[in-house]
C-alpha cells in the first residue's frame, strides 16, 4: 500500500483513559491515521473530542450508527478501514457486528463481549464475512514475552508441568464505584460489565498470558470467587485452578483489593529442566531459572533473543520499551496485516501475530467456566478436625 490505513473511533473521547493509549499506540509507526470517530455517547463530549483531536466536523459523529452508515457511503478513498471500539464491555458487541456488516475491519478492547454466545455470534460474523478482527490483549505485545513464548516453544525448557500466574491491582480496595470514579463505576456493575469483576476484567489477561507463553489450554478448572468490599456486585478477588492438555497444572489469582499493588501481572511457567518468570511492572526482565546451573536473565534488546522477540523489540538494550510500545505492537502487527491482505499478501505469522476473536473466545469461555464453578457445591471438602469426620486407615 502507498498510503496510511484510516481508522475510526468508537468511545475513546476526551474523558475516557484507554481511547488515548489506542491513539498512541496506533500512531506509533505511522502506518494510521484516524480520520473519524464516535467518541461519547454524550453528543457535545463527542463533538468537542473530535474537535480537540483535529478531526473534521462532518466525520466527528454523535453516535457509532450514524458514524458506520456514513462512513460506508464514502468512496472508497475515503472511507475508513477499520474502526477501533474502546467502550465498556456492554457496548463491545453490537457495534463490532454493525461494522462487520458494513465491511469495516475490528480492532477491539477485552474482553471482547459480555456472554460468551455473544463472542461466538462475532466469531461466526469474521469468519463469514472474511474481516480481520484484533482483540487488544496488550500484555502479550511484550518482547519478552514473545521470547518466553518462543523458548516454550523450543522446548528448552521440557515439558511444562507447572503454571502459577497473578493479576493484582488494589485500587477497587474502597467502594469507588460509590464515590464518582466512572471506570470502577461501569466495571462493578453487572449490566455493564458482565457476570465478573476482576476475574473479567483482569482474571482474562493472566488467563491469556498463560495459554499464549505455554501453547496450552486449560481444559479443568476449579474456581472461587470473592465479594471482599461489601456492597460491591461483582467479585473484587479469586483463584482458580488450572488443568492444561499437556498435562500441566497451575493456580491463577486476580484481586483488585490487594492494597498497595499498581498493576502487578506476574507469571512463573516451570518445565522438567527449567522454569521462567515475567512480571510486567518490569517487562524488559525475563528470569531463566535452571535445574542444575544459575539463574539467566534475559533482557529486551539483547542479540541472542529470538527473531519474533526482535521483530517486536523497537529500541536498543538499555532504553526501557513498556505498556504503549507492547500496545504498539499489536497495532503494528495489525496494520501489517491488514496491509497485506488489502493487497493480496500474505504476511510471516511466525513473526507477525496479534490476538484474535478465537482468544476472545476463549476469554469468555474462561468467565462462563470460573462462574460456573464458583457456583457449584461440588468441588470443596470442608475441612474437619473431630473425630467423627477422621477417615479410617
Amino acid at each position: 500500500m502507498n498510503r496510511k490505513l484510516r481508522m475510526g473511533m468508537i468511545g475513546g473521547g476526551k474523558d475516557a483513559f484507554i481511547g488515548a493509549i489506542h491513539r498512541i499506540a496506533a500512531n506509533a509507526d505511522g502506518l494510521i491515521e484516524l480520520v473519524c470517530g464516535a467518541l461519547s455517547i454524550n453528543p457535545e463530549t463527542a463533538v468537542e473530542s473530535g474537535r480537540m483531536l483535529f478531526l473534521p466536523e462532518n466525520r466527528t459523529y454523535t453516535n457509532w450508527e450514524e458514524m458506520l452508515e456514513k462512513e460506508s457511503q464514502l468512496p472508497e478513498g475515503e472511507r475508513m478501514d477499520f474502526v477501533t471500539i474502546v467502550t465498556p464491555n456492554f457496548a463491545h458487541f453490537a457495534p463490532a457486528m454493525a461494522a462487520l456488516d458494513k465491511g469495516f475491519h475490528v480492532v477491539i478492547e477485552k474482553p471482547i463481549t459480555v456472554s460468551l454466545a455473544e463472542a461466538q455470534q462475532l466469531a461466526q460474523k469474521v469468519e463469514e464475512t472474511g474481516l480481520t478482527l484484533c482483540l487488544t490483549h496488550t500484555y502479550t505485545g511484550y518482547p519478552m514475552v514473545k521470547q518466553a513464548k518462543q523458548m516454550v516453544k523450543d522446548g528448552v525448557f521440557g515439558k511444562i508441568r507447572k503454571v502459577y500466574v497473578s493479576y493484582h491491582q488494589g485500587w477497587l480496595s474502597k467502594l469507588s464505584e460509590r464515590e464518582g470514579n466512572a471506570q470502577a463505576a461501569w466495571r462493578t456493575d453487572p449490566k455493564r460489565s458482565g457476570k465478573a469483576g476482576a476475574m473479567g476484567d483482569i482474571g482474562t489477561h493472566a488467563f491469556n498470558l498463560a495459554e499464549y507463553i505455554t501453547g496450552q489450554q486449560v481444559t479443568k478448572l476449579c474456581a472461587a470467587l470473592n465479594i471482599v468490599v461489601e456492597g460491591r456486585a461483582l467479585d473484587d478477588d479469586g483463584g482458580v485452578l488450572l488443568q492444561f492438555d499437556n498435562g500441566a497444572t497451575g493456580v491463577l489469582t486476580a484481586s483488585q483489593v490487594t492494597a498497595g499493588e499498581e498493576n502487578n501481572l506476574s507469571i512463573k511457567i516451570y518445565g522438567e529442566e527449567g522454569g521462567l518468570e515475567w512480571h510486567q511492572q518490569e517487562p524488559n526482565t525475563l528470569l531463566v531459572k535452571w535445574l542444575n546451573k544459575p539463574t539467566e536473565v534475559y533482557r529486551a534488546g539483547m542479540a541472542f533473543t529470538s527473531d519474533i522477540t526482535k521483530a517486536n523489540t523497537r529500541t536498543p538494550g538499555g532504553h526501557p520499551e513498556g505498556y504503549l510500545e507492547a500496545f504498539g505492537n499489536i497495532y503494528r502487527n495489525f496494520a501489517r496485516t491488514l496491509m497485506a491482505k488489502m493487497d493480496g499478501e500474505a504476511v510471516d505469522t511466525s513473526l507477525v501475530e496479534f490476538p484474535s476473536v478465537k482468544e476472545g473466545i476463549r476469554g469468555m469461555a474462561f468467565i462462563d467456566n470460573v462462574v460456573r464453578s464458583h457456583e457449584s457445591n461440588e468441588k470443596w471438602t470442608t475441612f474437619e478436625v473431630s473425630v467423627e469426620h477422621a477417615v479410617v486407615a
